[in-house]
């Protein structure tokens, strides 16, 4: 490692109030699991625990372990910084159906006075209803990720640290809205033919593969702060544009596109008409039946 790198990792401090709030939305959800297991043993599989606390780690490794120190230095880690915080996390999060283990390991009085009403809060459940909308979804993450990265946001960012983690606070939570439509974690529902999801996700490759492209072929470095800073691993400033540029572009394309393919094979499968006329199979291979309803309730 490079004299530069080492004084790079001695000034870096861990960030201790999102290391204890990460730590304390794992101990809840780990705890509504192991609740939910006992009385509903087949609600909420072992592989939707593993996928949530896989996600809330990339969440961890994007923004609090020494990654970020050196997102001001190397556009490259940067933009892995982004991918996690947009592909990695929020696909994992919502595939651990986090809602009703989060509501299940509360404590019980929290959820009667304060979230079990804000929840069932009438403008408040047509909000969500408007913004699980797969046209806004995508329209939401476009807007954020162009917006983000166009040179003045991206150098306001940069220079500012509260700005820094709105721009990480704005890519995850319209990454989410995103990959909403496509995993659907219980309870949502369909909004759009199980079919348009294929196109819906190669669509959402479209913006980040433009930005890679244009990363990858741009014959100046684009972002002023990365000019003057310290080369790591004999690496360029230019050369580091272009390895960020292909991070955006072949890697978010690929990690788009496998749960596109995963969805066309399972609906080209052959399936039992009987099954389907019983269940709602959602993408994530959760069956929604009629007693969840009240499985939700008697939580």
């Amino acid at each position: 490692m490079s004299p530069d790198a080492q004084a790079i990792l001695r000034s870096w401090s861990s960030p201790t109030a999102l290391n204890l709030t990460l730590f304390l939305t794992v101990l809840v959800y780990v705890k509504g699991w192991f609740r939910l297991r006992r009385v509903f043993p087949n609600l909420i599989s072992n592989w939707r625990l593993a996928a949530f606390l896989s996600g809330v780690c990339s969440l961890w490794t994007a923004i609090g372990s020494p990654l970020e120190a050196f997102d001001d230095v190397s556009l490259a880690a940067h933009m892995l910084q982004h991918l996690l915080l947009m592909a990695v996390a929020p696909p994992l999060v919502l595939l651990g159906a986090p809602l009703l283990p989060l509501l299940r390991g509360l404590p019980r009085w929290i959820v009667r006075s304060t979230v079990g009403p804000v929840l069932s809060w009438t403008p408040l459940r047509w909000v969500a209803r408007f913004l699980a909308r797969p046209a806004f979804c995508w329209l939401a993450a476009t807007v954020a990720l162009i917006g983000w990265h166009a040179p003045a946001a991206f150098e306001l960012a940069l220079r500012s640290g509260s700005w820094h983690e709105v721009e990480h606070a704005c890519f995850f939570a319209t990454s989410l809205l995103f990959w909403w439509p496509v995993v659907l974690p219980f309870p949502s529902d369909a909004r759009w033919p199980r079919w348009s999801i294929p196109l819906y996700l190669f669509l959402g490759t479209l913006p980040g593969g433009a930005l890679g492209a244009f990363l990858v072929f741009c014959d100046r470095v684009l972002y002023r702060t990365y000019a003057s800073t310290p080369p790591l691993l004999s690496v360029s400033p230019l050369e580091d544009q272009v390895i960020a540029g292909a991070l955006m572009w072949v890697v978010g394309t690929i990690v788009y596109l496998i749960p596109a393919v995963l969805i066309t094979v399972q609906l080209l499968s052959p399936s039992d008409p009987r099954q389907q006329s019983r269940n709602q199979v959602a993408p994530s291979g959760y069956r929604a039946q009629p007693s969840d309803a009240s499985k939700a309730d008697a939580l």
